[in-house]
């Protein structure tokens, strides 16, 4: 089983287009063009019914304290905990892929409630509806795929994992809204193959992506 991405190369940086943030020099950033990268896929195996796509980040602070504040660093040493930029579900196999910005091509405040995504398929909550709860501006529940945008102050480099599960499920077992977590929970067991692409990033301009 193959997963293939004209937009991505794996452990290589991410081009902007495809990130929620993008560096600014005045406040260190800016939003983005968030455009889903393209993927498609070959030599599923025998007895796939559905295909799963989920993109996290493990890199993400385990604390918030000192995300995006002026004259302070995350440390490189701090815990790091998974962030889900997007689960896609009830994926149909005999799809070609998944078109560039065909599920998402902008950053919406307060979230896509019902963003694009290929006909049958079923998209969750990604984790900015947490970490926004608190911005007036922002709020919101974001269904779907919202990009990259780590810390503009930390000092390691982020790595989004794009991995594509084929399942003997007809149809994943999470109901209603639900998580990337929620997902990855639901198909254990369920799995036949998977592969990923990694890419990296970052907005802060001390960190190198070499």
């Amino acid at each position: 089983m193959k997963l293939v991405s004209d937009s991505l190369v794996d452990q290589a940086p991410i081009a902007p287009e495809f990130a929620f943030g993008i560096p600014d020099d005045q406040d260190g950033m800016a939003l983005g063009s968030n455009r889903n990268p393209h993927f498609a896929w070959h030599d599923l195996p025998a007895g796939t019914r559905s295909l799963v796509l989920l993109c996290y980040d493990p890199d993400v602070p385990s604390r918030a304290d000192d995300v995006n504040q002026v004259g302070r660093t995350i440390p490189a040493s701090l815990p790091r905990v998974d962030f889900f930029h997007w689960s896609l579900v009830d994926i149909d196999p005999s799809l070609p892929g998944i078109a560039t910005g065909s599920c998402s091509a902008a950053v919406t405040p307060g979230g896509k409630r019902t963003p694009n995504g290929p006909s049958g398929t079923r998209q969750g909550l990604n984790d900015y509806t947490g970490f926004l709860a608190e911005d007036a501006q922002m709020a919101g529940q974001y269904f779907g795929y919202d990009g990259p945008c780590p810390p503009w102050n930390d000092e390691i480099v982020h790595h989004y994992h794009f991995v594509l599960y084929a399942t003997d499920l007809e149809r994943c077992p999470v109901e209603g809204v639900f998580t990337g977590a929620d997902v990855r929970a639901a198909i254990e067991g369920h799995v036949l193959a998977e592969d990923r692409i990694v890419g990296l990033y970052s907005l802060n301009p001390a960190v190198s992506l070499d």
